[in-house]
């Protein structure tokens, strides 16, 4: 079986107006770990309906748990303030090795 390239690893959501359910289809790990997470933590409204050879999962969860959640650009004063805010505590984006 052929390595999926990037473009192939989709996050799907799928939900209809009829229904209470939604279906999440992804390949994004860190997705795949929080919908692990909350299935393992609430089995009643989440459950992994289906894995796939290739690092794929399919769950099933309620709707009105899903949040679709669209964030503007920051304005350049926002911007400003947390770079000033990272590096009086000492964050870097990059990595100390290189």
């Amino acid at each position: 079986m052929a390595k999926l390239t990037k473009y192939e690893k989709e996050t799907i959501v799928l939900f209809n107006e009829g229904e209470n359910t939604a279906s999440i289809y992804t390949y994004n790990a860190g997705l795949r770990k929080r919908l692990a997470n909350f299935s393992k933590k609430y089995p009643d409204l989440c459950r992994l309906e289906k894995s796939c050879e290739q690092g794929g999962v399919s769950y099933v969860l309620e709707k009105s748990r899903l949040s679709i959640r669209l964030q503007p650009p920051m304005s350049e004063e926002r911007r400003q303030k947390a770079s000033e805010y990272a590096k009086q505590n000492r964050f870097n984006a990059k990595s100390d090795n290189g």
